[in-house]
């Protein structure tokens, strides 16, 4: 009997969390080991500095988003040596999924950019492309990633490109992993605020998530299945 593929998943705060994208690794055979990047009491102070897992040691890497840009100054202490984890799993064809600003890293340890977004996107949008990622999805972002030139767009809305594959990297700019109930924590965590800043109304965008939530998980399933069977496989 083979051994179990292993899965690193990296959160970069407490209130991250894979939800359904976990688990759907998990029924695919993957045993999961998670790492967070900056301690709850960090967060008026990310600058921390973090020692990375070795990505050799995995089957495969899950990168989550982040309430911090990717090009601060205020990170660069570890987004430094993230950067270099991502650029090694390239070099070993080890599988690197990346979320919203996991994407962003992606995007640009590979020769893309990060800047903030004319179009700010928070709560359900729509994005057209591949079907695997055709669909309505949550989003909560104020920066966007321009892929590397090489890579493949498989996924866009007129915010921003939503989707891309490079190689056996899959980088996406919306949040498959969130449902009502992990939203309603990043609410709690001040997204309340931020959403009333953007003239959204926090109860209605609940709702409309939880509305779509089973939905979410079939489709967040299959987007994992996509990466698993077609991207880590190229």
């Amino acid at each position: 009997m083979s051994d179990p593929k292993r899965l690193l998943v990296i959160g970069h705060d407490y209130l991250e969390t894979a939800g359904s994208i976990e688990g759907r690794f998990a029924e695919r055979g993957y045993e999961i080991d998670s790492v967070r990047v900056v301690p709850s009491d960090r967060f008026d102070d990310p600058g921390v500095d973090f020692d990375f897992p070795d990505p050799r040691d995995y089957d495969a890497v899950l990168v989550l988003g982040a309430r911090w840009s990717s090009y601060s100054d205020t990170v660069a202490s570890w987004v430094k040596p993230e950067t270099e984890l991502l650029q090694a799993a390239d070099e070993a064809e080890i599988p690197v999924f990346g979320i919203c600003f996991g994407g962003q890293m992606l995007a640009q340890a590979h020769g893309g950019s990060v800047a903030p977004s004319p179009v700010p996107e928070v709560g359900p949008h729509v994005v057209t492309g591949v079907p695997a990622v055709a669909g309505i999805w949550t989003q909560w972002h104020s920066d966007r990633f321009v892929p590397p030139a090489d890579a493949i767009v498989i996924g866009a809305n007129a915010a921003a490109p939503q989707a891309f594959v490079l190689r056996r990297n899959l980088a996406v700019q919306f949040h498959p992993e969130i449902d009502a109930d992990s939203l309603e924590g990043w609410m709690h965590d001040g997204g309340d605020h931020d959403a009333r800043a953007r003239g959204l109304d926090p109860d209605v965008m609940l709702e409309h998530v939880r509305s779509l939530d089973p939905e979410t998980r079939v489709r967040a399933a299959a987007l994992v299945d996509y990466f698993l069977d077609e991207v880590a496989v190229r």
